[in-house]
């Protein structure tokens, strides 16, 4: 299944240069796709997305600076007709719940094979929402249920969104006079957020909150 009609403008978000350049060879030789742009944080995909306002975005979960699933809710508020195409590692349904109520119209495990990529490109492309068949079905089915199966409330439900990009920064090593420039808010407000996250989490130094940014996925440990 390919879309010959007409020609679609897609941006991709990795910040793994190896990644994205494949996706780029992979999707160069289609006469219905055009590569308009790519970033490597998700600071920046919000920024050039919102000018270049694309068809469809392929984005990575974990990126650099603010999350893939800040960067669905920006680009979907702003542009909610633009597709979103989650291209990640992560299978569990903490990934699959968030970035479904984030507004993303397709959900896809990054080692798949060639053929899978295009077809869940097509068919988001289409309006029809697609899922990697490497995502099980119970958690699609929890999903669905309205993820009674999966969810109870912890401490982390707590946190706001806001909240957890404050964490995924604070983790990355950015002060917070960075964070305020980032996140366009007030040095004054980060520090409130952070307060929060403290008294949520019970943690209590910035080391403290960089290993649970780590347990929970919002930034890569380095190496």
């Amino acid at each position: 299944m390919t879309l010959k009609s007409k020609k679609y403008r897609i941006f991709i978000v990795e910040d793994h240069r190896l990644f994205r350049e494949g996706l780029k060879s992979m999707l160069k030789d289609r006469g219905d796709i055009e590569i308009v742009g790519e970033a490597e944080d998700g600071l920046n995909a919000v920024r050039m997305i919102r000018r270049i306002k694309p068809a469809m975005v392929l984005l990575d979960l974990s990126i650099p600076r603010i999350s893939g699933i800040s960067v669905m809710k920006e680009v979907k508020r702003d542009l909610p007709e633009t597709k979103i195409l989650a291209l990640t590692i992560h299978e569990s349904d903490q990934y699959v719940f968030e970035a479904f109520d984030a507004g993303v119209d397709g959900y896809c495990i990054k080692d798949v094979s060639r053929q899978e990529l295009m077809v869940a490109i097509d068919s988001v492309l289409l309006g029809k929402p697609f899922i990697s068949s490497g995502i099980s079905d119970q958690i699609i089915e929890g999903y669905l249920n309205g993820r009674k199966s999966f969810k109870e409330e912890s401490v982390w439900d707590t946190v706001t969104q806001r909240e957890r990009e404050v964490l995924k920064l604070l983790a990355e090593g950015y002060t917070n006079k960075d964070i305020a420039l980032f996140l366009h808010i007030s040095v004054k407000t980060v520090e409130k957020h952070r307060s929060n996250l403290i008294g949520k989490l019970d943690l209590h130094n910035v080391a403290q909150l960089t290993t649970y940014a780590i347990q929970k996925r919002l930034v890569e440990p380095k190496m």
